[in-house]
């Protein structure tokens, strides 16, 4: 009898909440609460105790207040350093996705092997400690490297590439160009090339379908690769400090001479601080044109189908 009830009403419930209720949900948000807790404790340990740290610095040393902003908005050598630092940020990115567009887009449409070939070429670099490559750029890019030497068989030079902004940009570029090739070429392998083929059927032409189809699905790529690049830029120290000028200094630089040089730590944190919100407020100013562009391409579609 036990059997024949226990077939006809079905195997028993398991103890415990059901997953779809909401004594289920609330005990899986625990779950991913614990397991996300340790991630979290590294991040806040690792980044946000010396943001905290730096931000109470610009505001305790020498003595409680505001003095170390008053200093930094004050003087026009410190603006005009945040400027140059973002201007050179600018000129890199624009640089590196103006090389790194061709190459990706190479690697997307290339064979197996070609592609791997590519791919090595854009590793290569991680390979290869930061400091020897910027050892190599001095001696190839000095009054007398390699470089002049080799404009001098045409009759060009020698051309001063170092010790300015030109010795800054080719070492910056060669630094991060990686890390705009790799989102590039991730963005362009997802995108579909029959869709230009079917662009070009239609009777659009290669370079109507290349810009109207290929180009805003690749965006992804442009937009992500841009913004590790311009990132990065912004608090290179070594290569502005070896191939630059330290009339031509840049905010790592300047943080540096004042935290090391003359132990000014609060106006070395104010640095770092506004350096930081810069960056915050060039995302969000990002962030805000891609939305507008999203909105603008959205409303084009639909004016296209109506």
């Amino acid at each position: 009898m036990t059997a024949l009830l226990e077939s006809s009403v079905g195997p028993a419930a398991p103890a415990g909440p059901t997953p779809g209720t909401a004594a289920g949900r609330q005990g899986r948000g625990w779950t991913v609460f614990l397991l996300l807790l340790p991630a979290a404790l590294l991040v806040v340990a690792m980044f946000s105790y010396p943001l905290l740290v730096a931000a109470w610095r610009s505001l305790a040393y020498p003595e409680l207040g505001t003095q170390n902003y008053a200093w930094f908005f004050d003087g026009a050598t410190n603006i005009g350093v945040l400027l140059r630092t973002v201007w050179i940020a600018f000129l890199t990115t624009v640089i590196c996705l103006a090389f790194a567009y061709p190459y990706a887009y190479l690697m997307a449409i290339s064979g197996r092997r070609l592609k791997t070939l590519l791919l090595v070429l854009v590793m290569v670099p991680f390979w290869t400690s930061l400091m020897i490559r910027t050892f190599a750029w001095i001696i190839l890019l000095q009054d007398n490297g390699l470089v002049n030497e080799g404009l001098g068989l045409f009759g060009i030079g020698p051309l001063p590439l170092m010790r300015n902004t030109t010795g800054v940009l080719i070492g910056m570029v060669q630094v991060l160009l990686p890390f705009m090739v790799l989102p590039l070429y991730n963005a362009m392998a997802g995108v579909d090339m029959r869709l230009m083929q079917a662009a070009t059927s239609l009777g659009a032409r290669p370079s109507t379908a290349f810009l109207k189809v290929f180009v805003p699905l690749a965006m992804p790529g442009v937009l992500s690769g841009s913004l590790l690049v311009f990132i990065q830029a912004l608090g290179f120290y070594i290569t502005p400090a070896l191939l630059g000028s330290p009339t031509e200094m840049l905010v790592s630089q300047y943080i540096y001479a004042q935290v090391n040089g003359q132990l000014q730590w609060g106006r070395g944190s104010v640095l770092g601080v506004v350096l930081l919100v810069t960056v915050l407020v060039l995302l969000a100013a990002a962030a805000a044109l891609g939305r507008a562009g999203r909105r603008r391409q959205g409303a084009a579609a639909k004016r296209e189908a109506a």
